[in-house]
């Protein structure tokens, strides 16, 4: 998820430097000739002069393309996923990435706590079909409330629940109070174990930005029967919408998944949910490892591209939120990663 990051400008004291006297004494009935002074500079003084504005052009031009590419330290432009943070130009075709990078690219939200943060349920009981509440603090190492978060993807928290056979998939987005404890209305709406996923960005007293996604679960007493994984196909119907895809995700490699909606009215024009034209997120059956991947920052011919990075072999199941009309909708594929 890609971040915006506020940057202090230091003051510059004036430079004053104080020049020698150049005054020398001469005898008296003696005259000097003032030393000549070329208009003209010589020819190290253009080369450092030239060397000076290639440095300046430079770094004046890639500071526009970043900004034409709606980048910055603390934005992840074009990402092709929330683990790998970089962007590809089109017609890329599927690669591998380097050591540090295919060590990111593992599944996050296994455990409740990660790099140094903490999720501490407050109020989690639930019952299943009745609306209830889920209250959480996100601590600290020092086991402190954090209450600084960077705002991603116009929020500073996403809340991702869904229940362990990977259906019951909802996407919220809880508010915090002042003393760093989150909440949200939650319904669980079938018996079971639930797996709940916070996704955000921490804000350091020094400015440092680190991403967690955090797991934890919840429960709603009764008889689970968990229901089998739809079998893999490579489009789904919501609400009247026909949304398919083209890619095949494969472990380890950096691959696009290029998704279309489509509706017997012809092709509808797609909005901006959260600032992007489409949310994917990418959960592995078992332990269900969670990935979170955003997608190029504008749709081609109608259709959004999503670079995605499968940690390991296995089956994954996909969620797609998109937005049509003002009105969030959830197309869910399962896919099969060798």
């Amino acid at each position: 998820m890609s971040s915006t990051a506020v940057t202090g400008t230091a003051a510059v004291p004036d430079q004053v430097s104080a020049a020698p006297d150049h005054a020398t004494d001469v005898p008296d009935g003696m005259t000097t000739a003032p030393e000549h002074v070329s208009a003209v500079p010589d020819r190290s003084t253009l080369r450092l002069a030239l060397v000076v504005g290639g440095l300046v052009l430079a770094v004046l031009l890639g500071f526009g393309l970043g900004r034409l590419n709606g980048g910055g330290p603390s934005a992840a432009v074009g990402t092709d996923s929330a683990l790998t943070g970089h962007s590809h130009a089109p017609g890329t075709g599927a690669h591998e990435h380097g050591a540090d990078q295919a060590a990111a690219a593992q599944a996050g939200g296994l455990s409740v706590s990660s790099a140094g943060y903490t999720l501490t349920p407050v109020a989690a009981a639930f019952t299943a079909g009745r609306p209830g509440e889920l209250r959480f603090q996100v601590r600290d190492a020092q086991r402190r409330p954090v209450t600084r978060f960077a705002v991603v993807h116009d929020k500073p928290m996403h809340l991702i629940v869904v229940r362990r056979d990977l259906t019951g998939y909802q996407h919220l987005h809880p508010t915090m109070a002042a003393d760093g404890t989150w909440s949200v209305p939650l319904n669980l709406p079938q018996a079971g174990v639930w797996r709940a996923y916070a996704d955000f960005t921490a804000l350091a007293d020094d400015g440092r930005q680190t991403a967690v996604t955090l797991g934890v679960d919840l429960t709603a007493p009764g008889g689970y029967q968990p229901r089998p994984l739809p079998a893999p196909a490579s489009s789904a119907t919501v609400d009247g919408f026909t949304v398919s895809y083209q890619g095949t995700p494969q472990a380890g490699v950096t691959v696009p998944l290029t998704f279309r909606v489509d509706s017997a009215g012809g092709r509808p024009a797609l909005e901006r949910y959260l600032g992007a034209y489409g949310h994917l997120v990418a959960l592995r059956e078992g332990d269900l490892g969670y990935l979170h991947v955003h997608p190029e920052p504008q749709p081609v011919d109608g259709a959004v591209t999503f670079w995605v990075t499968a940690p390991d072999p296995g089956r994954y199941r996909l969620y797609l939120d998109f937005q049509v009309a003002g009105v969030v909708r959830t197309a869910e594929f399962t896919v099969t990663v060798a």
